[in-house]
């Protein structure tokens, strides 16, 4: 029984920031990423893909990384982003 008609993604698209907004990280609608760590923009690029409240990135290098979208925070390898704008 294939289940993924029922399941839908979590809207991750915008840009999401740590608590100190050192490193910022924009998800895009195209599935690519920007993320800027302090004064270095563009510090890592690639792609993402979504599937549920789970993310899937693989750089423009080859590395991977995950994250998981839990109560509207983006848990990402070590890092805890908020949605810009929303509260930390």
């Amino acid at each position: 029984m294939d289940t993924s008609a029922s399941r839908e993604d979590v809207d991750v698209v915008g840009t999401w920031v740590t608590a100190d907004g050192h490193i910022r990280q924009e998800l895009r609608p195209d599935g690519r990423y920007d993320e800027a760590r302090g004064s270095r923009r563009s510090a890592y690029t690639g792609s993402y893909t979504v599937t549920g409240n789970h993310l899937d990135y693989v750089d423009d290098t080859g590395f991977t990384a995950t994250g998981d979208i839990r109560d509207g925070v983006l848990h990402h390898e070590h890092l805890v982003l908020y949605r810009e704008g929303g509260a930390a």
